[in-house]
């Protein structure tokens, strides 16, 4: 009986030893096996791609039906396995990753640990206004849309801003974010990047500027970043600003007026619009308008606050994209004959 009893489990040790040992060999050809890429646009099997979305709260079993749902893997159990045998099922982080070919389920795995979710990039681009930025920032597919008609009161209170109107306020860039980003984590990004450049630039500003604060010499960098065409001249329009700002000079800026005007603008300025006294027009005010009229960069907001040293007061568009600088109102009737009416 008890030989027979022997026999039994040394049977069943034997048994149990070669499947143990076909399931860990079936689990290691798993681990070693390229993933399987069925929805990729590729029909080139060394450059297929395909896009998996991990969820935030996922755990290890969800992911695993996930793939095999998408035909990626075939033993989700494996997966599940490997996870918690390489402790690294708690170390996965959500988000949108891009899988590729020739990769394994432990580079898949690697590459979920290590967080390296796909970008997406979005351009706020110099001289935009706010609305414009943010109509591309609601256009973009890949940010997540929670704002839904909010005034400029609503959005300066859900940024924090002391200022009621977020008219240049935002920092013009390319910025990078993972798909599943909302339309304000983009704004707020954005928001925050341009106060912490104007307090840089400001810090290391010129002394005696006909500035008081940092939010005045964004509105006058606002008008710099309109008026240069090209880039090396920034300097000097600015200079020519802060010159006519110390002599209490109007600063007669013509994109002053079309913002003024705003939707009524159509592609040209008439004598009446030059006339007409908005809270924007500098040709009827004096000093700066109340607020930016657009998205001033980096380099718009140096030039202000270290303007060009020279003594022209006044400049004309001389048809190549710069400008024509003058030192006196008699060279700049000149230059506007030559330049604008055309006279020689």
């Amino acid at each position: 009986m008890i030989k027979k009893l022997f026999k039994f489990f040394a049977v069943l040790i034997v048994i149990t030893s070669l499947v143990f040992g076909w399931y860990w060999n079936e689990y290691n050809v798993f681990l070693q096996t390229p993933i399987s890429l069925t929805q990729s646009d590729s029909t080139d099997e060394r450059n297929k791609q395909q896009t998996f979305t991990v969820n935030k709260g996922n755990s290890a079993k969800q992911i695993a039906t996930s793939l095999q749902q998408q035909k990626i893997i075939k033993h989700p159990r494996y997966f599940r396995l490997y996870t918690r045998l390489s402790k690294q099922e708690a170390k996965i982080k959500a988000g949108e990753y891009t899988l590729k070919s020739g990769m394994t389920i432990v580079d898949v795995v690697s590459l979920f640990v290590s967080g390296k979710v796909n970008q997406y990039s979005m351009t706020i681009v110099e001289g935009w206004t706010y609305k414009e930025a943010i109509q591309n920032i609601s256009d973009n597919s890949n940010l997540v849309k929670t704002l839904d008609q909010q005034t400029l009161d609503d959005m300066a209170k859900i940024l924090g801003s002391e200022h009621s109107n977020l008219e240049g306020l935002l920092y013009p860039d390319t910025y990078n974010f993972p798909k599943g980003s909302t339309d304000l984590q983009f704004l707020k990004r954005s928001y925050d990047t341009m106060q912490t450049i104007l307090m840089q630039e400001w810090q290391q500003r010129e002394k005696n500027l006909p500035l008081k604060t940092p939010y005045e010499a964004l509105i006058l960098a606002s008008i710099v970043e309109k008026e240069s065409g090209v880039s090396s001249e920034r300097n000097k329009v600015a200079g020519v600003f802060i010159r006519r700002l110390n002599k209490k000079m109007r600063l007669q800026s013509d994109p002053t007026i079309i913002y003024g005007m705003g939707e009524r603008y159509k592609g040209n300025i008439r004598r009446r619009d030059i006339n007409e006294k908005t809270p924007y027009n500098t040709y009827q005010i004096d000093a700066l308008p109340p607020t930016p009229i657009a998205i001033a960069g980096r380099e718009a907001i140096h030039a202000v606050l270290h303007p060009d040293t020279g003594k022209s007061l006044y400049f004309v568009a001389d048809g190549s994209g710069g400008h024509a600088f003058s030192n006196n109102l008699k060279e700049h009737n000149r230059a506007v004959q030559k330049y604008i009416l055309k006279k020689k």
